[in-house]
């Protein structure tokens, strides 16, 4: 469900002892999920909500470098390319992206010894109206501290092991919440904000209505993850779900793989491997390379919505990568171009995925707000307040039940089988989701091995 719960009101009729002792137990066990996730939830839910709306960002805070004023011709762009390289002295060309409509900016990445550099330009005049790190443009400091990058690589782990979490909230809240014979605090919040149950029924109304999302959200979230979501993309492949790998079948391959090349790949895309162009054997003439201006050129031809991106090769072997990846599915698409002959090698659109790749690529949309336009951001923003709600309402009431100068954990069931059950759900999240369940299994040696048998922390944890 949510956060550090309490206890629902109770109910009507009697449960048996053992009703009692297993409904403690999970009520133990959501209050120490909630203890772990809920600062994370918070975080999630700020940056979740901000990066809903980053091409509203984009519009108006960052308005002046993302649109121009319509007129005249647009420069080639190669033009535009040698612009971006001169504003970042020591620069080489990274990608370039066409201008999405006359009244936009096209965008150039380029790489610099400190990390790549957007650079955007007035694709009428050649005039440089921005420059800035790629890693501190506002959208992606945004989408960096969602998934906790902007702290390290390892920090992602903790994501992926709170999305595991936010799982265990859910299912363990429904259990609390189930009204066995009450009415009260059901659907509707009870009393006033001075009072415990206010808060108590605003947490468990406000996260049954949001259960259905955030458990979607939790496990289209784990697609992102290092670990887990890693294993799941090369486990769909292999079985013929991921990207469609034969159209990769009569065509040489090279030692990168599509995000080596694309910043923001989809997906399911991310691990596909790129192409190499053909060389001219020996003894036949050289073929010049076809340039950045003929690369964007074949791939407006084939028909890729403005606003796509264009990857130069890196090497004489290399390709040039036209990519986009729009809220509309259907325009999703990637090309890789041989850079002498300017063959389409591999053109492979959201049509192209089969079955469960289009299902996964749907939900990524959806996760992203980007599905159904404003609806959709809307949803998942109430979404993101609702967690919100239900991490302040579990800590407000967690602080009003609590003893004094204790943590007021729930009492620990003293039945063992109800802890074999406690062990035998560790061991299913450790197979589905092994980063959470390890963090369990170790929660659980923790609650045993240590805090129950050190008298100073059983009482703090009392």
């Amino acid at each position: 469900m949510s956060v550090i719960s309490d206890a629902p009101a109770v109910a009507a009729a009697q449960p048996s002892a053992f009703a009692q002792r297993l409904y403690r137990a999970i009520w133990r066990w959501h209050f120490f999920a909630g203890l772990l996730a809920v600062p994370f939830m918070i975080s999630l839910a700020v940056t979740g909500g901000l990066y809903l709306f980053n091409d509203e960002i984009d519009a108006s805070l960052f308005r002046y470098r993302n649109y121009v004023t319509v007129g005249g011709t647009e420069l080639a762009s190669s033009a535009i390319a040698q612009k971006a390289v001169a504003a970042v002295p020591g620069s080489t060309l990274s990608s370039y992206r066409t201008p999405a409509g006359p009244d936009r900016s096209a965008r150039v990445t380029v790489s610099t010894e400190a990390g790549n550099v957007l650079v955007f330009v007035d694709p009428h005049d050649g005039a440089v109206l921005d420059t800035v790190a790629a890693k501190e443009e506002f959208n992606q400091v945004v989408e960096d501290l969602h998934s906790l990058d902007y702290f390290g690589a390892s920090w992602e782990r903790i994501i992926e092991v709170v999305a595991g979490f936010a799982i265990v909230l859910v299912l363990t809240g429904v259990y609390l919440w189930w009204p066995r014979s009450q009415t009260g605090g059901v659907l509707t919040v009870r009393g006033t904000p001075a009072r415990r149950v206010f808060w108590r029924d605003l947490h468990a109304v406000t996260g049954i209505f949001a259960s259905v999302v955030i458990l979607f959200l939790a496990f289209s979230g784990l697609l992102w993850s290092g670990f887990w979501g890693a294993k799941f993309n090369a486990a769909l492949t292999a079985n013929g779900m991921g990207y469609p790998v034969q159209l990769w079948d009569s065509v040489p391959h090279s030692m990168l793989i599509t995000t080596d090349v694309v910043a923001k790949p989809s997906w399911l895309m991310e691990n596909a491997p790129v192409p190499q162009s053909t060389r001219p054997a020996d003894g036949q003439a050289a073929l010049p390379p076809i340039g950045l201006d003929n690369a964007v050129t074949i791939a407006a031809a084939a028909g890729m919505l403005p606003g796509y991106e264009v990857a130069p090769p890196a090497d004489e072997t290399g390709v040039y990568t036209a990519s986009i990846f729009p809220a509309d599915l259907e325009y999703e698409r990637t090309i890789h171009i041989d850079q002498y002959s300017g063959e389409r090698l591999v053109d492979i659109a959201y049509g192209d995925y089969p079955v469960t790749g289009k299902a996964i690529e749907w939900s990524v949309n959806l996760h992203k707000g980007q599905q159904w336009g404003l609806f959709n951001q809307l949803l998942m923003l109430s979404t993101c307040l609702v967690v919100i709600a239900m991490s302040v309402s579990g800590v407000v009431m967690w602080w009003k039940r609590r003893p004094g100068g204790r943590i007021g954990v729930p009492p620990a069931p003293r039945e063992t089988r109800l802890y074999l059950g406690l062990w035998g759900i560790a061991v299913v999240f450790g197979v589905l989701f092994p980063l959470t369940g390890l963090t369990i299994l170790a929660m659980i040696v923790l609650d045993q091995c240590v805090i129950r048998t050190v008298p100073p922390l059983r009482r703090f944890f009392s």
